[in-house]
């Protein structure tokens, strides 16, 4: 694995029952914010959970900062935010983010800073299970930028959220690219390809394209990513 390179995967095969959700895929992810694009059902999740480690595999391989997937040691340096919210309803905002600072060994100073990253700070005394759908995923997203991870893995961040909140959290990837993280952020909106510094774009298991927004645009000649998706899977491209 290269310098640049924070996850690395070869001939990944996942099954689940009868089904074979991943069938043998390989791919790089490297520093700055990579978009993961597609359908829903395409196998993003699951790729995901392989990255963490909390996903069982067939097949493959799967290295994340030079160690296979699931190591303890990367537990403190992967943050990663699941769809639905996976914090506790009964706690209070702060509550939550200085428990799982505490399971981190992070100080409070932690605390505040990811509360201030993700506009909570002044919510942190309400009860989660009281906060809106978004607020909520908010206090998930802070939870995983305790103790500054080096990789973010974020399975639909933005889904729900009105375009303020959107455009104002594809800032802060970027700003936490900027400081070195590796930010992989997936989406079944396509409008949102253009936010990322390079995509991997899927369908049905497969990474069907790689590369940055222009590139995969100038491969199909398409004026947006989403036709160019369209060329790919239609075989115009």
């Amino acid at each position: 694995m290269s310098a640049d390179q924070v996850v690395q995967v070869r001939d990944l095969v996942v099954v689940r029952g009868e089904t074979e959700v991943l069938p043998g895929i390989s791919l790089d992810v490297g520093r700055g914010v990579t978009g993961l694009l597609g359908p829903s059902g395409c196998g993003k999740t699951t790729l995901m959970r392989c990255l963490v480690g909390a996903q069982q595999v067939r097949s493959g391989t799967v290295e994340v900062l030079g160690l296979p997937a699931g190591s303890p040691p990367l537990r403190s340096r992967i943050g990663y935010v699941t769809q639905s919210a996976s914090v506790y309803d009964d706690l209070t905002v702060a509550e939550n983010l200085r428990f799982f600072a505490r399971v981190l060994g992070v100080g409070r100073g932690d605390v505040d800073a990811a509360l201030a990253a993700v506009d909570l700070t002044e919510l942190r005394g309400r009860v989660v299970g009281r906060l809106s759908g978004g607020q909520r995923s908010r206090v998930s997203l802070a939870v995983a930028l305790l103790g500054s991870p080096d990789l973010l893995v974020l399975d639909e961040p933005t889904v729900g959220l009105d375009p303020v909140l959107r455009r104002d959290l594809w800032a802060l990837f970027h700003r936490l690219a900027a400081g070195g993280a590796a930010v992989l952020v997936s989406s079944h909106v396509m409008d949102e390809a253009e936010r990322c510094d390079r995509l991997l774009l899927m369908r049905e298991g497969r990474v069907i394209a790689e590369g940055t927004p222009a590139s995969v645009r100038e491969r199909t000649g398409a004026a947006d990513v989403e036709q160019a998706f369209l060329a790919i899977v239609e075989g115009r491209a």
